[in-house]
């Protein structure tokens, strides 16, 4: 640890937290603020999907880059190791290092064996589990060359700074509206079929437009993006094992859509097969809703205020169905308008819906019979 305070960082990521910074620009300036404390040789900052737990993208700092995303997803998803994200977020604190995972002998890892020590010679990795309010947002992991380790003091710290970065993830991911000029150009769904060379072997017209509002290049001549590589990998674990993560995933391209993303594993007659079939589309509201409700970080209670308002349901009715009263319905709408930055019930729904048919309406959308808008 450096003379900055472990106390002056987590107040300064706090306040960036605060800040409404849409997520990756508060996720640069959090990694460099926990660095005046905690000095390290690489980052990586990931959200995830609360739901799945799969990581949707990142932030890196340092020598790890976009290149080996493949590999990153293949020893997260696909392969037993010492850890991983899911299992880390589980355990009290939420934080693990490799050093002591391995008892000191990191070649225990296949992650280190393959990729950390051949690829970057890292020494050890510090990982922490992002959450707030009983919600896993991201995830971080630290990263030391030349034989250092993260002692558990480290550890400790970041543990203690976690649930800062957890509130920057959740209030970033509804900071900023969609750019309508650039996102009716990826509005289509998007089909790929990846190999078993994780190589894209199939795709319909709709997928580089896609790839590309992910910051993802021109198919077969980039890398793949980050929530690519990982529902594909989850979905190639699944296949073998039912209790591993659900491929599938919610998150906001560059131009501020709400997507979904899903995979799954193609099967030929005789039930074996790698290829993995990935679909990349608009979420539904009834799909994204929930996750921006979350994202600005409401009580329970005042989650479900926010359903039956959103339903059209009103004040007395509200108190009715929730066993409270109109006083009580009140003055949660009062900290839910606070939270959200809205003053009234009209701003509340115009500002959770904004996202997704205020945009399409701009456009003039027809309604499918699904009661989503037509491409």
């Amino acid at each position: 640890m450096t003379a900055v305070s472990a106390e002056r960082v987590r107040t300064q990521i706090d306040g960036l937290a605060s800040a409404g910074l849409d997520w990756p620009t508060f996720g640069a300036a959090a990694i460099e603020t926990l660095r005046k404390a905690l000095p390290f040789s690489a980052a990586c900052l990931a959200t995830v999907d609360p739901a799945t737990e799969l990581v949707t993208a990142t932030v890196k700092w340092g020598d790890v880059d976009d290149e080996h995303d493949l590999q990153w997803s293949y020893h997260e998803y696909e392969v037993d190791d010492v850890y991983d994200f899911r299992a880390v977020s589980r355990r009290p604190g939420a934080v693990a290092t490799l050093a002591a995972e391995t008892g000191g002998d990191p070649t225990r890892s296949r992650r280190f064996a393959e990729m950390f020590s051949p690829i970057w010679d890292y020494s050890d990795e510090l990982r922490a589990g992002l959450a707030a309010d009983g919600a896993t947002w991201g995830g971080i992991a630290l990263f030391h060359q030349g034989g250092r380790t993260f002692t558990l003091a480290e550890q400790e710290f970041v543990s203690s700074v976690a649930p800062g970065f957890a509130r920057g993830l959740r209030s970033g991911l509804v900071v900023g509206a969609v750019d309508l000029a650039a996102a009716g150009e990826a509005g289509c769904p998007a089909v790929l079929v990846v190999g078993a060379d994780d190589e894209v072997v199939q795709a319909n017209v709709g997928a580089e437009a896609r790839i590309a509002d992910l910051g993802g290049g021109p198919l077969g001549d980039s890398p793949l993006p980050q929530v690519v590589c990982a529902i594909v990998g989850a979905a190639r674990r699944r296949a073998s094992d039912p209790t591993a993560a659900v491929p599938r995933a919610r998150l906001r391209s560059r131009t501020g859509r709400w997507l979904v993303a899903h995979a799954s594993p193609l099967l030929s007659r005789d039930g074996s097969g790698t290829d993995v079939v990935v679909t990349l589309e608009d979420a539904r509201p009834p799909e994204v809703i929930p996750l921006i409700v979350a994202s600005y970080g409401l009580t329970g209670r005042e989650r479900d205020v926010v359903a039956l308002v959103l339903a059209g349901v009103d004040t007395a009715d509200v108190a009715a169905r929730l066993h409270l009263s109109a006083y009580t319905v009140q003055d949660h709408l009062k900290k839910i308008f606070a939270k959200v930055g809205v003053r009234s019930r009209r701003e509340l729904i115009a500002q959770i819906y904004n996202d997704h048919y205020a945009p399409h309406l701009v456009e003039g959308g027809a309604l499918a019979p699904s009661g989503w808008f037509a491409s």
